[in-house]
């Protein structure tokens, strides 16, 4: 059984054995004179046994000769408590109406349910002092630091190899020389004919042309 159950199961006891000495003490009280130093007085011995369960349920004791002695005492303190009880039980029962061995019976079981209690208690305290308990875990003490690690997709990560290259400048293409050829070869050939074969302007082959014609020879 765990700590936990055991701890459960100590509260259910520890309400039957008050349940026990409450009515035991109601019948004492109620069997005493109707006086209060009488009811006082007869209410005194369940209590005493019922302070005296707890005090050797929860205190532990390391040595054996003062296990001994407060198991004696508290057996000398059940004893008087039953006697006690039973006569005042007893009393109560035979007058209000209960008949034959029904008024001698009855303190039987009250006192019978206290005296399990008791020692169940006793029993239950003992199991939860062997029980070892698990220790909790410590908190680490490593420090960790924080991941400063930039979150960057695997296609967004830079890569030497796809750092785009610096491509060479294009040859600024010589319209003038490519017209010149065309009229030397073809010169019939229209100023939208040649525009067409060197993919510029007709504006721009006449400016080329007339600047070929304006050359000295």
């Amino acid at each position: 059984m765990t700590e936990h159950h055991l701890i459960r199961v100590r509260w259910g006891v520890r309400g039957a054995l008050v349940l026990g000495v409450a009515t035991s003490v109601a019948a004492n009280i109620l069997h005493a004179d109707p006086n209060p130093i009488s009811q006082a007085i007869s209410a005194w011995p369940p209590l005493a046994l019922l302070l005296t369960v707890e005090l050797i349920s929860r205190v532990p004791v390391h040595r054996r000769s003062l296990a001994a002695v407060r198991l004696t005492a508290t057996a000398c303190i059940a004893g008087i408590a039953a006697w006690v009880s039973y006569t005042h039980m007893a009393g109560v029962a035979a007058r209000y109406g209960e008949q034959g061995l029904a008024p001698y019976l009855i303190p039987l079981s009250v006192d019978g349910v206290v005296v399990v209690a008791s020692v169940c208690l006793v029993e239950l305290a003992g199991r939860m002092r062997a029980t070892p308990t698990e220790p909790k875990p410590e908190p680490s003490t490593v420090d960790i630091a924080p991941d400063t690690t930039p979150d960057i997709a695997p296609d967004e990560q830079p890569d030497a190899d796809r750092t785009p290259q610096k491509l060479a400048p294009a040859r600024k293409k010589d319209n003038a020389s490519a017209i010149a050829r065309l009229r030397a070869r073809h010169p019939d050939m229209s100023a939208a004919d040649i525009a067409r074969r060197v993919g510029v302007t007709d504006r721009t082959v006449r400016r080329h042309l007339n600047a070929l014609t304006a050359k000295p020879a």
